[in-house]
């Protein structure tokens, strides 16, 4: 009996813990912002390694190149739409550089983000084959980025 009393009252002092860390925790709003921003630095990681092989910068490995183009097609395959919510955008919290133009644009942002999508698969049947075909493809994913970070992105500083 006072090992079941004990279980139980450890129990009940983690749920109680729990809750209060949760209480403690990232508003949804900053776990969005969170999320939005750990996506981009995914992209950004894999378009560096493809970069760097387009431009000569670092040897051409075709299934690093292809591992990478990989992993951006399966970025931009998904779903994006909690990384949004309204009460998000640069002026509504500092930590954010959505313009709140993206929220007035969502039908604009979209296309944007299927032309990523394209690109990005396009990108992938070029990675495997030479680092000339890779960098020609490399083009398309960089202009589909900059659109969407041109319209939609707060200036860097």
């Amino acid at each position: 009996m006072r090992i079941a009393l004990s279980f139980t009252t450890l129990a009940v002092v983690a749920l109680a813990g729990s809750l209060a860390i949760a209480q403690d925790g990232p508003t949804p709003e900053q776990q969005a912002v969170n999320a939005r921003q750990s996506h981009m630095q995914l992209y950004a990681f894999n378009l560096g390694a493809l970069g760097g092989m387009a431009q000569g910068a670092i040897p051409y490995d075709a299934e690093i190149a292809t591992s990478a183009a990989q992993n951006l097609v399966n970025l931009a395959g998904i779903n994006q739409n909690r990384y949004w919510p309204e009460g998000t955008s640069s002026e509504d919290m500092e930590e954010s550089h959505a313009l709140p133009a993206l929220w007035e644009n969502m039908a604009d942002y979209e296309a944007k983000h299927d032309a990523l999508d394209q690109a990005a698969a396009a990108l992938l049947q070029a990675a495997g084959t030479d680092q000339a075909t890779l960098a020609a493809a490399m083009g398309a994913v960089g202009q589909s980025c900059g659109a969407c970070h041109e319209s939609y992105r707060e200036p860097q500083g």
